[in-house]
């Protein structure tokens, strides 16, 4: 069985590593002052980001694996398990972690805008690779929170702190974009496999046994989390995944009643548990009813 840390709040990690937290809450560790550290495969119930300046490292993350590299960036969120297990070796370390509690945000606007930050759900194979220009806003802001930590507490310190974390994330957000749109051709190739595999589905009466496909359902296709994969259809196409499906449902719909087949049998050949649901989804879709396209067929 895996040795897991649980990392129940901060102070978990940092014991782990040698270093020591000026707030309850929130932990800035600079590798240099701690290295060497062991590997360690945590179990996380803090939010966390890490980049490296020189690694190469094995680390598993969910269910696969990524080989971190120089200049990449690793957001992981409450509930997730990464790492890579100890096995007593000792590596060095240089670069910059920032981890935080739940608690830190409580009654701030970011306690509840957090969860709009999907790259906290990515999956490790899906990080953000920094340029260099990146690369040192991090650090920036990484030594401008821990200068922070080391003034005396007073009432504004952690709202000035949550400050920092959330211009932290934004420009991660920023980054992810440009990320996205220099793969752009290579989201291009994404697409045309999801269009594949969306009609494959239908081709091979998957929705008979699985119901309507789903965003999930695509995303663990092509080994993404569902927010990721989300993220690359919306920038490649400026729609949302989900709708990319309803569309292709949709135009099957169509094609079903023009050539004549009734309306239950068309929503149970797609998949749909009741007729009725099929008729909601067309309507609020197109704007009339399954029984009004018929009619508007029939006349032309």
């Amino acid at each position: 069985m895996s040795k897991i840390l649980k990392v129940k709040n901060v102070g978990d990690y940092s014991r782990w590593v040698g270093h020591v937290d000026l707030h309850p809450l929130v932990s800035i560790i600079n590798y240099e002052e701690v290295s060497p550290v062991r590997h360690c495969l945590n179990n996380y119930s803090v939010y966390g980001i890490f980049f490296h300046h020189e690694a190469t490292i094995d680390l598993t993350y969910g269910c696969g694996k990524y080989d971190y590299r120089e200049g990449t960036l690793i957001c992981v969120a409450p509930g997730q398990i990464g790492g890579k297990e100890d096995n007593g070796e000792l590596v060095t370390l240089t670069g910059w972690a920032l981890l935080f509690h739940p608690d830190l945000l409580h009654g701030t606007p970011l306690e509840k805008n957090i969860k709009n930050y999907s790259f906290f759900d990515y999956r490790v194979n899906e990080a953000l690779h920094m340029t260099n220009e990146e690369h040192d806003i991090f650090v920036s802001l990484m030594q401008q929170i821990r200068d922070e930590l080391h003034k005396k507490h007073d009432e504004l310190q952690d709202a000035i702190i949550v400050g920092y974390i959330e211009l932290m994330l934004n420009f991660c957000q920023r980054f992810y974009n440009r990320q996205f749109i220099t793969r752009k051709l290579e989201n291009s190739d994404l697409l045309m496999k999801f269009d594949g595999l969306l009609r494959d589905y239908y081709e091979r009466n998957m929705q008979l046994t699985l119901g309507i496909p789903t965003v999930q359902y695509f995303a663990d296709k092509l080994c993404m989390s569902a927010n990721y994969f989300g993220d690359l259809i919306k920038k490649t196409t400026g729609d949302t995944a989900s709708n990319y499906i309803r569309e292709h449902i949709i135009q099957r719909i169509k094609n079903e009643l023009a050539s004549g087949v009734g309306i239950s049998q068309v929503a149970y050949k797609l998949g749909f548990d009741y007729p009725q649901h099929m008729s909601r989804l067309f309507k609020k879709h197109c704007g009339y009813t399954p029984t009004e396209y018929i009619e508007q067929i029939r006349k032309k």
